[in-house]
């Protein structure tokens, strides 16, 4: 068992995504929270047999309706005294915009209490340039963003909400300060940047086989506090790893809340004083931790993965003669995909114990 205090009490509602195999969405979030304290009610948004990057899938999305009455049943018990709204993927817009209904009735319960209630909300829209949800959910994200008190969006979304092409650190910072400004959101993270296609001088570009996450809680006046974490790369694709990142901010960040001065947690949306710089908000602490936390699972990942692939080739050296090239690709793909899957049970102990090894650095443009 972990040495170190769970985190404050903290009651999260989860409304994500679900597979029967492996960790993504709350199947994902559901595990890391509760193994940092949290109680977690999981609303599904779907229901499937594994994630999409199989290239098959079975199961069902569940309609705005849906989304609606599970949490009608929430509210007629009286079941929704939540502390913090975690929000990933929706399958439609109208799911999108139920979600939002549900975000700001748990915000209008929390109104005479302020810093009581805290929604982080992962704008699942697209990555690498491409969209992969239906074309109406993008507006309908813009529509509902600026209720949230932290959003969560990738490069490539952080261009869809900012209407900025990202090609550079002046760029990613325009794009940041238009996304304050436009939806009034007090805190962005913007995950996976590579900072190695942005820079325009020597100084501030990052080593090839780095990533780096740009973080920024608003100052009074709405400007950036700007802040960046840059952690190794690592060769492989994992799927999951935005939603570990968004349930491990949810415990992080309000144990960073909990430990600063005691009345930012009686502050609506926990932003700090002016006064705090950068490297101090709570957002750039929690920063820290949650990826700590991640590259330790995900090195252990790697291994295991290699571990796999290694035992099972001696199989796939087995398979019929008689199989089509198009068969034994399909057979190769679902074995590299299934042995890349996030190993998080096994590796729980740097879920509640991150061994912190990269430093916060404020950054300007």
């Amino acid at each position: 068992m972990s040495s170190e205090p769970l985190v404050p009490e903290t009651r999260v509602l989860a409304v994500a995504s679900h597979v029967v195999y492996g960790y993504v969405g709350n199947t994902m979030a559901t595990f890391v929270m509760q193994s940092l304290g949290c109680e977690v009610a999981a609303l599904n948004t779907v229901h499937f047999s594994n994630h999409t990057g199989y290239k098959q899938v079975k199961g069902t999305k569940a309609t705005a309706q849906e989304i609606r009455d599970l949490y009608q049943g929430l509210q007629q018990s009286y079941l929704t005294d939540f502390d913090v709204l975690l929000s990933g993927y929706a399958p439609s817009a109208a799911a999108v915009e139920a979600v939002g209904e549900i975000g700001l009735d748990l915000q209008r319960k929390a109104e005479k209490k302020p810093g009581s209630f805290f929604w982080i909300l992962d704008p699942v829209m697209g990555d690498q340039g491409r969209i992969y949800v239906n074309e109406d959910v993008v507006p309908a994200y813009k529509k509902i963003i600026h209720h949230a008190d932290l959003i969560l969006p990738n490069q490539f979304e952080a261009e869809l909400l900012s209407g900025i092409k990202i090609t550079s650190l002046h760029t990613l910072a325009e794009a940041i300060t238009a996304i304050h400004k436009t939806y009034s959101v007090p805190h962005i993270i913007v995950t996976s940047v590579q900072l190695t296609t942005l820079s325009h001088s020597a100084s501030t570009t990052a080593p090839p086989s780095t990533l780096t996450v740009i973080g920024s809680t608003t100052r009074s006046d709405g400007s950036p506090r700007l802040f960046r974490v840059d952690v190794p790369a690592l060769d492989c694709f994992f799927s999951g790893t935005g939603d570990m990142f968004a349930a491990l901010t949810v415990a992080r960040l309000r144990e960073a809340v909990f430990s600063a001065d005691p009345a930012l947690r009686h502050t609506k949306s926990w932003v700090s004083p002016d006064s705090v710089p950068a490297t101090e908000l709570p957002l750039a602490k929690a920063t820290v931790k949650v990826l700590a936390s991640m590259h330790s699972v995900l090195e252990n990942t790697i291994r295991a993965r290699d571990e796999e692939l290694r035992a099972s080739s001696a199989d796939a050296d087995e398979e019929p003669v008689e199989d089509t090239d198009e068969a034994r690709q399909k057979r190769e793909h679902l074995r590299r995909t299934k042995a890349a899957e996030v190993r998080l049970v096994r590796n729980v102990k740097f879920l509640r114990d991150p061994v912190v090894r990269f430093e916060v650095q404020a950054w300007s443009e």
